[in-house]
């Protein structure tokens, strides 16, 4: 059985108080590993990039100021006068300035500090690299994302910032003695193929899937105002991608439910809604229709994305040559 976790992926399954329940996909440990491989490529790269940071930030910031300064003369100065946009180079100047005085202080007044600065921007690229962005991404990295995997909380929600923090506390302990062998062999015998950061903070590591939408979602019956409505649509693109995933189940799996259940489930959904997101329901609209129509906004986005990313794809139709 621990064997078969190398290569198939399991199932996490969530029973909210509605007894609805929501299956996960979880990752394999061979995705998981592909992933890890991909951060710590970009991790040795920006490590590289830190331990380099005293000998070249001087002569980098004294790059970047001379590139920067020519594009703001250029465009303060050149023939068209085009002083429309004069931040981005002066913002860039600055930020040269300080590099280069940051590579004078570490090389010729102080080497002391250049070294202090390098060891503590280590520590926090090596450390600091999955908390930030399992945060700011919700609870993916670069190779998570490459690879379609997400961190959510055992719960099934988003992972919180001090949940991406416990989980990586622990990245030290899982490496040991080397190559991830406690972590993995936590993985290999837990139900969810948890590592002990991921027990620390209750998460686990899923793979994201596309759901099939039907066209009766993206088609609400009755009043459908709402739907033309600028706020509204613009509350719509900020609903989250768990809780887009959370909207769509529910409202796939809403005949499947019985009455209580399902109008206690639509209350609780559509008082998030409002409460989180900021969404207005009208008196005449129940709680289900404002999700269902949220729901249908999220399937009419999602199919425009689809068309936009199936036309960037497309070849270019051949050009017409003149007989």
């Amino acid at each position: 059985m621990a064997d078969d976790r190398l290569h198939l992926d399991g199932s996490h399954s969530v029973l909210t108080p509605e007894y609805v329940e929501f299956d996960f996909v979880l990752a394999g440990m061979l995705s998981r590993f592909l992933a890890w491989l991909v951060d710590t490529i970009v991790t040795v790269l920006l490590s590289i990039a830190v331990v380099l940071l005293p000998f070249f930030s001087l002569y980098a910031g004294l790059a970047l100021f001379v590139i920067a300064g020519a594009v703001f003369l250029t465009r303060k100065f050149g023939r068209q006068e085009d002083t429309s946009n004069l931040t981005v180079p002066m913002a860039a100047m600055a930020a040269g300035i300080v590099l280069g005085l940051g590579g004078l202080a570490m090389n010729v007044i102080s080497p002391s500090i250049g070294f202090a600065l390098v060891f503590i921007l280590y520590f926090l690229v090596d450390w600091g690299y999955a908390i930030f962005l399992e945060g700011i991404w919700s609870g993916q990295t670069i190779g998570k994302k490459l690879f379609g995997l997400r961190v959510i909380q055992e719960s099934g929600v988003r992972v919180t910032w001090v949940q991406a923090f416990l989980r990586n506390f622990a990245r030290p302990v899982d490496r040991l003695p080397g190559f991830y062998l406690v972590g993995g062999l936590a993985a290999l015998f837990t139900g969810s193929q948890q590592r002990l950061g991921d027990l620390l903070a209750g998460t686990v590591v899923v793979r994201e899937r596309r759901l099939k939408i039907p066209a009766s979602l993206s088609r609400p019956e009755g009043d459908t105002a709402l739907l033309a409505d600028p706020d509204f649509r613009a509350r719509v693109a900020k609903v989250s991608a768990e809780e887009e995933t959370v909207l769509f189940n529910a409202s796939l799996r809403r005949e499947e439910l019985g009455m209580e259940a399902r109008l206690h489930l639509f209350s609780t959904l559509s008082q998030r809604l409002q409460d989180d997101l900021g969404f207005f329901k009208p008196q005449h609209l129940s709680d289900e229709k404002l999700v269902l129509l949220v729901t249908a906004a999220l399937a009419a986005r999602r199919a425009e994305k689809a068309k936009q990313g199936s036309k960037r794809k497309a070849p270019p139709s051949p050009a017409l040559r003149p007989g």
